[in-house]
């Protein structure tokens, strides 16, 4: 996908730009192919491939859900910024929160906000199971990009997440439901919208799930990461 490729595919998306949030986003592109040299953030590193499979990726969370009309997002375990950073380009009124367990990562994406002179924006370096603790019914919206099966993102988002807000899933192929129906049941949260499609070019599976928490969860929710992994709901 070359930048004017970019450029149509989301028009077609409906999703607003001008040469500031290109400008960023090739700027971003650039930062993290530099950083990449010195530490692990992508295998993904010809700028093609980049513009395809991670900034237009990203930005297709607007398939299910219309970003202008929220406050808050959360990214967890966002690695080098994909979807969160990638939103706040194009989305700069949102207030997004960036959460990732690996420091580096952390250090290379406040250098790239700060390039970019993004404000409303912050990073986390924590687990997110330990931050939802102490972070529960905090966000309109949180976002996941390939973390983790569907039972298991469901119960690292869900406690952060506002009662009747949203938890979206950005995945490949569609997972069993058996996987995730007990999940959603004792997270008191149920499944809104499954959108399926292939990735323009290469007709890849793209999956978004667009997921309403619906009431009160149990305070054990969630649970340590090993019993999380053990035991999944």
């Amino acid at each position: 996908m070359t930048e004017s490729e970019f450029i149509n595919y989301i028009e077609k998306l409906g999703i607003y730009y001008n040469e500031d949030m290109l400008n960023k986003l090739n700027r971003y592109y650039e930062m993290l192919i530099d950083y990449n040299k010195i530490m692990n953030l992508t295998g993904i590193t010809e700028k093609k491939q980049v513009y395809l499979k991670h900034f237009y990726d990203s930005l297709t969370i607007v398939k299910v859900i219309d970003l202008k009309k929220y406050k808050t997002l959360c990214d967890i375990g966002t690695g080098a910024g994909f979807p969160g950073l990638v939103l706040k380009i194009f989305f700069p009124k949102l207030q997004i929160t960036l959460i990732d367990s690996l420091n580096k990562r952390i250090n290379f994406l406040n250098d790239v906000i700060k390039e970019l002179n993004l404000n409303d924006i912050e990073t986390i370096h924590s687990r997110i199971e330990d931050y939802a603790h102490k972070n529960k019914n905090k966000f309109d919206i949180v976002t996941a990009r390939a973390v983790a099966p569907l039972n298991i993102l469901l119960e690292y988002s869900i406690p952060v997440v506002k009662e009747k807000s949203y938890f979206i899933a950005l995945k490949g192929k569609i997972d069993d439901e058996k996987i995730y129906l007990n999940a959603l049941k004792k997270l008191n949260s149920k499944i809104l919208l499954i959108d399926n499609f292939k990735l323009p070019f290469e007709n890849s599976d793209r999956t978004i799930y667009k997921i309403q928490r619906n009431g009160k969860l149990e305070k054990k929710y969630p649970r340590n990461i090993q019993i999380i992994k053990n035991n999944p709901l």
